[in-house]
């Protein structure tokens, strides 16, 4: 239980990685916080789940619907949060989203969702949950970006854009924030088995795979693992750094 007592709120958790992460700081004695927002019904079924779930394993948790591109809702959630528990100690800010195509064909809608959902969303829970932060001056940020945002992917102009600016705002925010004890560091995932991956075409798995070293995709519990990692004592000294985790596709 090394994070015992310790409040982690995580973006977009209702499933994939977020969930995995979620459950990976609940089984360490996080008090978990699983953010969702619901463009889909079944997001809110999946957060009650999944809330029930680290319940059941005995943990604490408690689901917030709050579109994280929106400041207003970012704000209302970060204080139902400290309402309840009285901070906010880890912040994850995992919820993205992608709008794949070729730039040429990119509509301003697909490039401003991608932007404001990844980027935007990362800035706004980052603003209103350092605060808390700052008064106990203990924090863990952690970002998750893209192996995209470092080498860029064709057909991800937009992803690619966001999650490049997400390493470029983890290190800006580390530098402003080290006085206080709070690390903010980004973890950069390749080809995790999600409902992303889950929709390429099976020609394009069987390329990718090849690429990769380990000869396998990535599971939400791999990035788990790092995310858990980052958010303990022994990463105290680890902040502002972008560490990818990609099988091997990108040393």
């Amino acid at each position: 239980m090394e994070l015992a007592g310790k409040v982690a709120l995580v973006t977009g958790a209702s499933r994939g990685m977020g969930e995995a992460i979620a459950l990976k700081l609940a089984s360490l004695g996080c008090k978990v916080v699983v953010n969702y927002v619901a463009i889909e019904a079944s997001n809110k079924v999946d957060a009650g789940n999944l809330v029930e779930n680290i319940i059941n394993l005995g943990g604490e948790a408690m689901s917030v619907e709050a579109d994280v591109r929106d400041s207003e809702t970012v704000k209302g959630m970060v204080e139902q949060v400290t309402d309840k528990w009285s901070k906010i100690d880890i912040l994850v800010n995992n919820a993205g989203i992608n709008r794949d195509t070729l730039l040429l064909r990119m509509s301003d809608d697909a490039w401003d969702d991608v932007i404001n959902t990844n980027l935007r969303g990362a800035y706004l829970c980052t603003k209103f949950a350092l605060r808390s932060m700052m008064r106990q001056e203990w924090g863990r940020i952690i970002n998750i970006s893209s192996v995209s945002g470092i080498v860029g992917n064709i057909g991800q102009s937009n992803y690619a854009a966001s999650k490049g600016g997400l390493i470029a705002f983890t290190k800006s925010v580390a530098r402003e924030m080290g006085s206080r004890n709070i690390t903010v560091n980004a973890v950069a995932p390749g080809y995790i088995i999600t409902g992303m991956t889950d929709k390429l075409p099976s020609e394009t798995k069987e390329a990718i795979l090849a690429m990769i070293p380990l000869q396998r995709f990535g599971q939400p519990e791999d990035v788990a693992e790092l995310v858990a990692f980052l958010a303990t004592d022994r990463a105290g000294y680890i902040t502002g750094q972008a560490i990818t985790i990609d099988g091997g596709l990108f040393p």
